[in-house]
């Protein structure tokens, strides 16, 4: 095991052990941890995202993991398929109401209030110091982002005032987006 300072175990190390305990506790109910994975994801995701093939992509699993996993979460009524309205070969995922319920007592939302607990300038490091792994990892292995619309260089704020759709617009897409929507992760985000 690697060690940090005065034999004290490395922040890597930490991090994998962290990891571990939170993957133990997927477990403990109804799902696996790749089950979890799909439905934060299609929680996150916004109408452009929300495809078998992203998900795979945000996954970096196979097709056929990914296949294996939404069969799953379809025969448990986590999970709907739609055809795509605008593209014939496309389908859209969905949470149904039990998926949404279920996502509510997702295990890692025990972290994600500790982590609200940490004082504002620990979290604020913390979030620095992940975003910058996570970049970093993305950058060596040639990942997508996925990260959200507001901070995408196609995004553009009140880009679509006059659309009811609107108030905001994503210039990739070239379609408008309701505040909710600019919140969500996206398949094309690019950092500014």
């Amino acid at each position: 095991m690697a060690r940090g300072k005065q034999g004290a175990l490395s922040e890597a190390t930490v991090l994998e052990r962290l990891t571990r305990l939170m993957r133990a506790a997927e477990h403990e109910g109804d799902l696996n941890p790749a089950q979890w994975e799909a439905l934060r994801y299609l929680g996150r995701a916004n109408r452009f995202s929300n495809s078998p093939s992203a998900l795979t992509q945000y996954l970096g699993a196979t097709k056929g993991t990914v296949s294996q996993t939404l069969i799953a979460l379809e025969k448990k009524g986590l999970v709907t398929k739609a055809p795509r309205p605008e593209e014939k070969r496309s389908v859209a995922l969905s949470l149904t109401e039990p998926g949404e319920a279920m996502l509510r007592r997702d295990p890692w939302e025990r972290l994600e209030a500790e982590i609200a607990n940490l004082g504002p300038k620990t979290h604020k490091r913390f979030a620095k110091a992940l975003r910058e792994l996570l970049q970093a990892e993305l950058s060596r292995g040639n990942f997508k982002s996925f990260g959200v619309c507001r901070s995408c260089r196609f995004f553009s704020e009140k880009g679509a005032q006059d659309n009811p759709q609107g108030p905001h617009g994503c210039l990739f897409f070239e379609q408008p987006l309701t505040g909710a929507e600019s919140r969500r992760i996206c398949v094309e985000h690019m950092n500014v």
